[in-house]
């Protein structure tokens, strides 16, 4: 899907004769395991990948490029999506809603939270309806064609702060916290019994908390700031959020094809 279905879209966009632009989804992720700043303009530049869904989407944009003299594009790149900054509905419970679970077991247990990984690395997260903003309005402005915009908050919380802010959220007090080394949490998560007490995070997720790497924005922030956008701070929409996860949790069939979480 996201290196065929792209190439797909990219030779119907170069047949479309009155096409005004293309707006492609990318991810910031594409950037693998780089670390330290990565900036708009760059793509390939050597780096290995956490996973499959990176490497795919990092062929995929590579893809796009080669068709940008033939196909007006607009890159765009989303950090980790979460749900809508005022409702908190979302159709997916990923990347931060893991922490959630782990939240709500240990709150469930009377236990500490673990802190997982480097509690100093950034965690990035937008929510959606800044992104789907953002991807009409860069599909339409002139000044984008041509551009990657990165669309990431430009001072993320830390894995730390993230935890303690939703911990704070779904307890209503400050949380008491325990942090677990980022092997000790990868080789943890690995045992399915552990998993099951956590509430079902993949050792996967521990990647995103462990990954020292920022995203620099000037691109997107020239662009899309005069249009009255820019990522609000988390901690803005994370009582939306978190009050969006509990009611999934009372009734799972509020978002419409999802199961219960693991």
């Amino acid at each position: 899907m996201n290196v065929d279905g792209t190439g797909n879209i990219v030779e119907l966009c170069a047949a479309a004769e009155r096409l005004e632009r293309l707006a492609y989804v990318s991810t910031a992720y594409v950037a693998g395991l780089r670390t330290g700043i990565v900036y708009e303009h760059e793509l390939a530049l050597g780096q290995g990948f956490k996973n499959h869904y990176e490497s795919t989407k990092f062929q995929a944009e590579l893809w796009v490029r080669e068709w940008m003299d033939r196909v007006p594009t607009t890159i765009l790149r989303p950090a980790i999506v979460v749900g809508d900054s005022a409702t908190g509905e979302t159709q997916k419970f990923d990347g931060p809603y893991y922490l959630l679970r782990v939240v709500a077991e240990a709150n469930r247990r009377g236990q500490p939270i673990p802190n997982f990984g480097r509690a100093e690395a950034p965690f990035n997260v937008v929510p959606v309806d800044f992104v789907v903003a953002a991807i009409a309005v860069a599909a339409t402005d002139d000044a984008a064609a041509g551009e990657t915009l990165h669309l990431v908050d430009p001072d993320p919380l830390t894995a730390a702060e993230l935890t303690r802010v939703l911990a704070t959220e779904y307890t209503g007090h400050a949380p008491r916290t325990r942090r677990v080394p980022p092997r000790i949490a990868d080789a943890s998560l690995r045992v399915p019994a552990v998993r099951e007490r956590l509430g079902g995070v993949p050792h996967e997720s521990i990647a995103y908390l462990n990954h020292p790497v920022r995203f620099d924005t000037r691109r997107a922030v020239a662009i899309l700031e005069p249009h009255g956008l820019v990522p609000p701070p988390f901690a803005s929409y994370a009582a939306a959020m978190v009050s969006f996860f509990r009611a999934y949790q009372d009734d799972p069939a509020l978002v419409p094809g999802r199961l219960p979480a693991a």
